[in-house]
């Protein structure tokens, strides 16, 4: 490590320096802490002390003996006291509440070659399909079943989780998988987002090794993979971060601007050793764990100060988070990143060359509220809130959107997504079908959180396992079969992804017909994907499916509470109409047996016909 590019914040391999690293003959111990008066490693046989290096603001300890698995954390000194700190490097860490680093060897033998070639060959997801299972993977599954529980045991382990999870993602249809965040956490109620260890997975669910058998089996089976990663705050906990040398140097030392709304400190990226420290934590999830992106969780935070526009943009870190995503995709050829960013700053998604902040894709928020507050109408009010659903397309091709229905709007009395639907009881399925309908056609990459599959009806509690059982009850069921077809709808036909942000992927056909409350989309791809195809018996990240030039996919929403008798729409040069998938097929519990769908097409006058059950849509390949 060159200790200027560290103080400049231009490192992005500091924990390959810092940390505890095996020597031939024991570990050397390193750390950053510039204000410290002494500093000892404490390991299981006792204090080592260490002494100042390099330009006197690091420290080191040649300690003989000590070897990988040993537990350790260092007692700084400042001002005549002490405060015992886990490493901010380490590797691996102790189980909470316990709370010490333990020496860990990265050794592992990859079987994901083939993924991570095809994924370095271009980057490819852009115009690729991006269909996205956001989860927690200690509430996925519980040894403990649906019983809330936070004792350890109940936890499953990551790799015991390869399998049952690959099956599950490969049979459903979700071809990337987003795990909330995996950075060791002391609060389990926090879900990951107040970190203290941004180098070590979260001891919870295993080791490094285990953690790295989950995202290579997902990749053998061609399943891409997202983490969840916290750029803005860490937790306050004395042994973390916090003080780390006696004094704020991680964090601002005026409460102002360093204390978040969580209550959590928050990163000074006007200095460059802490710009060091994330970039190489990004850096270290996306290479020595091979995850495929990394989506950044609250980016408003990172724009103004505070998240709040009236204070103006923080231009450091503005600066620090372009040099991040440049610097992160140049070291790992076809990963990508993801702002979750709220507010309507210019240039999130646009490149770092072009004044942009780099990030490949951003949360459209705003879909995500107009889009649940309009299906949560009584359909007497709909019409009068018609443009809610048509609005995101005013703005989409500003940015890169990626279309999110996450946890956060299933927690903290929101109610479910099926149960915000507008009604009782089964009213709310046919219109859960059609919000994802909605959702799969219309621009954008897309990710669900687990549970919306099975129209889940209990809010997601971390304590908790996913409500499996809901699928013992038949409407659950005929709906996660709803979710697996539409995902796979999707999946299959490159017309609802190939050209999500090119102004001839999408058309409204009708976007006028507010009494009715019916919509009309046309999705098409230009042309086949050039060089989509893998080598054979490769699983290649950006493998595209074959298909037909020109394919052209329609979409007809009811979104209304009444039977539309005899809609009828202009489809232009189309003369043939093929039914892919209609929500209210009686498979899916509707009314509508599969291939009685009142729906026709006359080559002659290009208009489409179709009778629509109240809440339906009917989704269709035209030629």
């Amino acid at each position: 490590m060159d200790i200027q590019d560290f103080y400049r914040g231009t490192e992005f391999y500091a924990q390959d320096h810092l940390g505890a690293h095996a020597t031939p003959g024991g570990v050397t111990f390193r750390t950053f802490a510039p204000a410290a008066d002494g500093i000892v490693v404490l390991l299981d046989d006792g204090p080592h002390e260490m002494h100042r290096a390099q330009d006197g603001n690091f420290w080191e300890a040649e300690v003989p003996g000590a070897k990988a698995g040993d537990h350790y954390e260092y007692r700084i000194y400042h001002g005549g006291g002490y405060v015992d700190h886990a490493d901010p490097y380490a590797f691996a860490s102790e189980l909470r509440p316990d709370h010490r680093s333990i020496v860990w060897d990265l050794t592992y033998e990859w079987g994901d070659a083939a993924w991570v070639a095809g994924r370095a060959r271009r980057n490819r997801q852009l115009d690729g399909p991006l269909n996205i299972y956001e989860m927690h993977v200690g509430s996925w599954r519980k040894r403990s079943g649906d019983e809330p529980s936070d004792d350890p045991a109940d936890w499953c382990p990551y790799e015991e989780l390869a399998e049952p999870l690959v099956e599950y993602l490969t049979k459903t249809g979700y071809n990337y998988v987003e795990f909330m965040p995996l950075c060791e956490y002391p609060f389990d109620g926090s879900w990951g987002y107040q970190p203290t260890g941004f180098f070590s997975p979260t001891s919870r669910y295993g080791t490094p090794q285990q953690l790295m058998r989950l995202v290579d089996a997902l990749h053998q089976a061609g399943i891409g993979c997202i983490l969840d990663v916290v750029p803005v705050h860490f937790a306050t906990d004395a042994w973390g971060l916090a003080d780390y040398d006696g004094t704020p140097l991680f964090e601002y030392p005026n409460e102002a601007v360093g204390v978040s709304e969580w209550g959590s400190h928050n990163f000074m990226y006007s200095r460059g050793e802490s710009c060091s420290f994330m970039q190489s934590s990004v850096n270290f999830w996306l290479g020595c764990y091979h995850f495929d992106a990394v989506r950044m969780d609250a980016i408003s935070r990172i724009i103004y100060w505070q998240g709040d526009e009236s204070r103006g943009v923080n231009n450091q870190n503005v600066e620090f988070m372009k040099r991040l995503n440049s610097g992160v995709k140049s070291l790992n050829p076809g990963t990508f990143t993801i702002a979750e960013d709220s507010t309507d700053f210019e240039g999130t998604t646009r490149p770092v060359e072009q004044g942009g902040l780099g990030f490949d894709y951003k949360w459209d928020m705003g879909w995500m509220h107009d889009t649940l507050s309009y299906f949560q109408l009584d359909p007497y009010f709909r019409s009068g809130n018609y443009h809610k659903l048509s609005f995101s397309m005013m703005y989409f091709r500003n940015e890169r959107y990626l279309l999110p229905l996450s946890h956060d709007e299933v927690v903290h009395g929101k109610a479910t997504i099926a149960q915000k639907m507008w009604g009782e009881g089964d009213l709310k399925f046919p219109q859960a079908r059609s919000l994802y309908c909605y959702m799969m056609v219309h621009p954008g990459k897309k990710l669900n959180f687990m549970g919306s599959e099975v129209a889940q009806l209990r809010e997601w509690d971390e304590r908790r396992e996913q409500d499996w059982f809901m699928r013992k009850f038949p409407k659950h069921d005929a709906f996660y079969r709803f979710c697996t077809d539409l995902n796979h709808l999707y999946l299959d036909h490159p017309a609802l992804w190939q050209e999500d942000y090119a102004e001839h992927g999408f058309q409204w056909l009708d976007v006028a017909s507010t009494e009715r409350c019916t919509y009309a989309i046309e999705r098409r791809c230009a042309a086949k994907a050039e060089g989509a195809q893998a080598p054979t018996g490769e699983k290649d990240a950006g493998a595209l499916p074959e298909h037909a030039s020109g394919e052209r996919v329609v979409a007809v929403l009811n979104l209304s509470g009444a039977t539309q008798e005899d809609y009828e729409v202009e489809v232009p040069g189309a003369t043939r109409a093929e039914v892919l998938l209609d929500s209210d097929w009686d498979a899916y519990a509707g009314t509508t047996p599969r291939g009685a769908e009142a729906v026709a097409l006359d080559a002659g006058t290009h208009v489409l016909t179709c009778t629509l059950p109240p809440f339906a849509t009917v989704i269709l390949r035209v030629e």
